[in-house]
């Protein structure tokens, strides 16, 4: 309906122009609050916020001597919190201390037994469970492992492959590591996937190549042009990764903003993915809406306004341990939280100087379900919480993951008092009806948001359910049709042996 209003007052708008008359001014760009959702019919339903700031930290707040200057990553062990800050050749290690207190600890612009010993634009860091820490040292082409106490171990440096350009610059950006300390990484101009490295440095291929999207006409150019012409065109290979997490089973969440919005829409990209050991995307879409599968690409709509434009282009993403997860688009400033489904669990942030907004966010990660983005131009850090409606959705996931249901769905009736247009609601009280075999009441609430999937799951297990209920009663019914015939055939049967009884004895 919201559609339907806003092309009926773009055409008065342009009758109004044509006549000269003067209407009101009429947004055509979708008006969101901070924090939104989307409906089954793919409109914007503005919701209570999920999350609120805690606190942004500034270089005076976090009392640093030396300014953030271009900060580019952030990781987190336990409560500690590691910023790189790219422009100032260091790390810096923060404790959190209280709900919204953090406090410098450590400050690493150095180490010991290698040449160079000092840091070249780092952008990332990871820490084994061993406590080595792999740096990625962007600047000095190289990803070091160091020790606990930041003794020089070792260095990954750039991979020895037929097929990379030989006189590419290696530039390690982004980097993950699994428990048996494999090094997975993103690098500047690579586009062939992840750099996969194993514990002792040996180069081991590339995981997990994006899609290629292919254009048959181009193919068929490519085909008749010359060769100065092919210079000039695009070639179809693989995009490149932005940033990647590696979640508690071992498997890489990778992000790329270097996506077309025509790409995504057709199905052909994708924005993020999840990456096996053996390089498949196995990331989950189960969520629906009317026009098809719904997207995990961040915005549906991607209009212009207010000086940007385009599709969400993610930076970053971080996985919570009940395998949600939040992306970070630095295009707008959003932050797109999704469930372990591929549904929508929120959408809150935009562009801007106020707190909650971003100018230029580029790290995203997160201390339990509290979320931590760092902005490289405004170097700040913005430390988010839940609020009460917020605890309450987690509450309500992770009680069902947990087998209790019966808690689950009172969370989500709670939430539902918050929130009585979020679908997800509706679809996890359904769930958790389904799992007590309250199988009516399930299929009522899958009903009320379309979700057909899971409305034939109840029914079938409603249907078995009333058939054991009824079954002697079917047995007599069934019994019933079958014999009442029959013995009417056998009456009438009878009767009609006796008239012709009767009339044999009187002929005779």
């Amino acid at each position: 309906m919201k559609k339907v209003f806003q092309r009926a007052a773009a055409i008065l708008l342009s009758a109004g122009m044509m006549i000269g008359i003067s209407l009101p001014s009429y947004a055509t760009t979708i008006d969101r609050s901070y924090t939104y959702n989307y409906d089954y019919w793919g409109d914007v339903q503005d919701s209570p916020d999920m999350y609120s700031v805690c606190k942004v930290f500034t270089s005076t707040e976090l009392g640093l001597e030396k300014k953030l200057n271009s900060p580019q990553g952030i990781y987190v062990k336990d409560n500690l919190i590691y910023i790189l800050d790219t422009g100032n050749n260091r790390i810096l290690v923060f404790e959190r201390t209280s709900r919204e207190t953090i406090k410098l600890v450590k400050e690493i612009d150095s180490f010991k037994g290698a040449d160079p010993d000092t840091f070249s634009s780092p952008t990332d860091i990871a820490i084994s469970d061993e406590g080595n820490i792999f740096i990625a040292d962007k600047g000095n082409g190289r990803i070091l492992k160091l020790d606990k106490d930041y003794n020089y171990l070792m260095e990954f440096k750039k991979p020895v492959d037929n097929s990379l350009d030989k006189d590419i610059v290696f530039q390690p950006t982004k980097i993950a590591i699994d428990t048996a300390e494999r090094v997975y990484c993103v690098a500047v101009g690579i586009n062939k996937g992840l750099i996969k490295y194993e514990a002792d440095g040996t180069f081991n291929g590339f995981v997990g190549a994006t899609r290629v999207v292919f254009d048959f006409k181009m193919y068929l150019m490519k085909k008749i042009a010359t060769q100065e012409q092919l210079n000039k065109m695009e070639s179809f290979v693989p995009t490149e990764y932005d940033n990647l997490y590696m979640d508690k089973e071992g498997f890489i969440y990778a992000c790329t903003g270097n996506v077309e919005a025509e790409d995504l829409k057709a199905g052909d990209a994708d924005s993020v993915r999840r990456i096996n050991p053996l390089g498949n995307d196995i990331l989950i879409r189960n969520g629906v809406y009317y026009d098809g599968d719904f997207p995990v690409y961040g915005d549906l709509y991607m209009g212009n306004g207010g000086g940007y434009n385009g599709p969400s282009r993610f930076a970053d993403v971080t996985v919570f341990d009940n395998d949600s997860y939040v992306c970070l688009d630095r295009n707008r400033g959003r932050l797109f939280g999704y469930d372990d489904q591929g549904r929508m669990i929120f959408v809150f942030g935009g562009a801007g100087n106020m707190d909650g907004y971003f100018r230029n966010p580029l790290g995203l990660e997160h201390m339990d379900y509290d979320l931590i983005v760092v902005d490289q131009l405004d170097c700040t850090i913005t430390l988010f919480t839940l609020t009460e409606y917020g605890q309450l959705i987690f509450d309500a996931m992770d009680q069902f993951d947990n087998g209790e249901y019966a808690k689950s769905g009172k969370s989500w009736k709670e939430v539902m008092k918050y929130n009585g247009n979020y679908d997800l609601a509706y679809i996890g009280l359904g769930r958790a009806y389904l799992r007590q075999k309250s199988y009516g009441e399930a299929m009522d609430y899958f009903k009320l948001k379309y979700d057909d999937e899971n409305y034939s799951k109840a029914y079938k297990k409603y249907r078995k359910e009333w058939v054991e209920d009824h079954i002697m009663i079917i047995v007599i019914v069934l019994l019933a049709l079958f014999l009442i015939p029959l013995g009417i055939g056998r009456v009438k049967f009878l009767k009609y042996q006796i008239e012709i009884s009767d009339a044999f004895k009187y002929k005779n």
